[in-house]
């Protein structure tokens, strides 16, 4: 059984992918578009998805930026679309200090591992880490 939180994290991705792609329209009407083709919103999870990536929206070029300097060799638009938005709500969740920093990065690569490709969860876990440091929470 998945924690709210979890559950939260993998809405949250799934909303910052769609607005993305949409053009960047503002989050709660993705969110509206996204409960549409999830159903009901179950125990506050898409609420607490719609608060997450409104704030990531809100931090984009400082999470950018982070994702930028750690990522050696990559443009940030070079990485793709799935990758670069669980980078940013793990950056986003280092940066607050809510949850442990080994906690922010293993859900990252667990989102890596459910929604990106094979080699994806290695390179969020070591960006992230790198990150992590570079802020002096490892």
């Amino acid at each position: 059984m998945l924690r709210i939180e979890t559950k939260a994290r993998a809405r949250a991705l799934q909303l910052l992918y769609a607005w993305e792609l949409q053009g960047e329209p503002p989050v709660p009407s993705v969110a509206v578009g996204l409960a549409r083709l999830t159903g009901v919103r179950q125990s506050g999870i898409l609420d607490r998805a719609e608060t997450l990536a409104e704030q990531v929206v809100a931090r984009l070029g400082a999470l950018d930026g982070h994702a930028a300097a750690a990522a050696e060799n990559w443009r940030i638009n070079r990485i793709a679309t799935v990758e670069r938005n669980i980078l940013r709500l793990g950056i986003h969740e280092l940066e607050q200090g809510e949850v442990p920093p080994k906690v922010a990065i293993d859900e990252a690569v667990r989102l890596a591992h459910w929604f990106a490709g094979g080699r994806a969860p290695a390179f969020v876990n070591g960006v992230l880490d790198r990150i992590a440091r570079s802020l002096g929470r490892l």
